[in-house]
């Protein structure tokens, strides 16, 4: 029984080796060249379809740590290294990956924007302009924007921003309490905050929205106006503070009586509903156009005639004022500058937070148009 064994298990070895042989070592010759041949398209391909840092830099002939610079805006680069690089990145069509470049910079050109998610021109005008200036300083901008944003529910606005590792916020306030809020938290980033009001704060921007209704409230003044009302925003509101405010100073300093103001909430119905229980005001000083037109339409309804029998005057300057019947006289603000000063607190707070200088608001223009005029005869 040993002896028959062993004839079989010397037999299978040798056909076992023969099929290893013959079938391993022919495919295995044959397929080997045509992995040789291979290897270097696969690498052509690959650097045609993305070249790297360091493509860049044997093109142009400088290191990687060269190039680095080049692409981060790192100073301290001749201007003909700095040339050889940018032509060897367009010629390679190089693109740096921006989560590469923020774990060498430990930077990522994000900025987080807060803002009111509504239509109304002077919030909207804002988000428009800061985002072009931080797109002109070459910084991305994160915006978040809520219908109800209140003190209590703004903490994970902020925290969604600081996870997406934005190196500022900017916060455009519509209420004096969501302000508060934010400061009070531990983010780790500056927070600059575009909020009128009396104090100013090196990372507080703002259009004087004081003296921009000091200058409404003068006009109508100086035009004989004697009654003069006012129908106010949003109690929280900081522009609508400080609008009310320079009304009842600039009325002070006439020595003329303030009566107690209307409350609107900015839009258009608001002001209608306050034209319909207007008393005997031979103007109104509007704290925003929509409010301004809702009053103009609430008093034509009335059998009232602007500016014959009451002037009215608006704030913000929105482009279709010129267009109201009759053109709106209001207050022009310079939203583009109000961006660019945004931005320029931006900079210098994440470049240089020790030198950062209260910034002075932005003056506002007074526009004269048909809404407008001396109160009648005997008013």
């Amino acid at each position: 029984m040993t002896e028959t064994a062993k004839p079989e298990h010397a037999a299978a070895k040798p056909k076992r080796a023969t099929v290893k042989s013959a079938a391993v070592k022919p495919e295995g010759a044959t397929a080997k060249p045509a992995s040789v041949e291979a290897k270097p398209e696969r690498a052509t391909a690959k650097r045609a379809r993305s070249a790297n840092i360091f493509d860049v830099a044997r093109l142009a002939g400088v290191s990687h740590q060269t190039v680095s610079r080049v692409i981060n805006d790192v100073p301290r680069v001749r201007p003909a290294t700095r040339l050889r690089v940018e032509q060897a990145i367009s010629q390679l069509n190089y693109v740096p990956s921006p989560a590469a470049r923020a774990l060498v910079t430990r930077r990522t050109r994000m900025i987080g924007l807060i803002a009111p998610s509504s239509a109304d021109y002077g919030p909207s005008s804002i988000v428009l302009h800061f985002s072009a200036a931080a797109r002109d300083a070459r910084y991305g901008v994160v915006t978040v924007t809520s219908v109800n944003a209140e003190a209590s529910t703004i903490r994970p606005f902020v925290e969604s921003l600081v996870g997406q590792r934005v190196e500022a916020i900017v916060l455009v306030v519509a209420d004096v309490a969501v302000l508060a809020a934010v400061r009070e938290l531990d983010l780790g980033v500056p927070v600059i905050a575009v909020a009128a009001g009396p104090r100013r704060g090196p990372l507080t921007t703002s259009i004087d929205q004081y003296r921009g209704a000091r200058a409404a409230v003068q006009h109508l003044v100086e035009l004989g106006h004697t009654r003069i009302a006012h129908l106010a925003g949003p109690p929280s509101a900081p522009d609508a503070i400080e609008r009310l405010r320079g009304w009842r100073d600039e009325l002070a300093a006439a020595q003329l009586v303030a009566q107690d103001p209307g409350r609107g909430d900015w839009s258009a119905e608001s002001g209608f509903r306050f034209g319909e229980q207007l008393g005997n005001a031979t103007a109104v000083f509007a704290a925003n156009d929509q409010m301004a037109l809702g009053l103009i339409s609430a008093l034509h309804g009335r059998g009232l005639r602007v500016p014959e029998d009451i002037s009215v005057v608006g704030f913000d300057a929105a482009p279709d004022t010129a267009y109201y019947l009759p053109p709106l006289t209001t207050v022009s603000q310079d939203f583009a500058a109000l961006g660019a000063l945004t931005m320029e607190r931006v900079l210098i707070a994440i470049e240089e937070p020790d030198n950062v200088a209260e910034s002075t608001p932005i003056p506002t223009k007074l526009i004269v148009r048909g809404s407008t005029a001396s109160p009648p005869a005997g008013a």
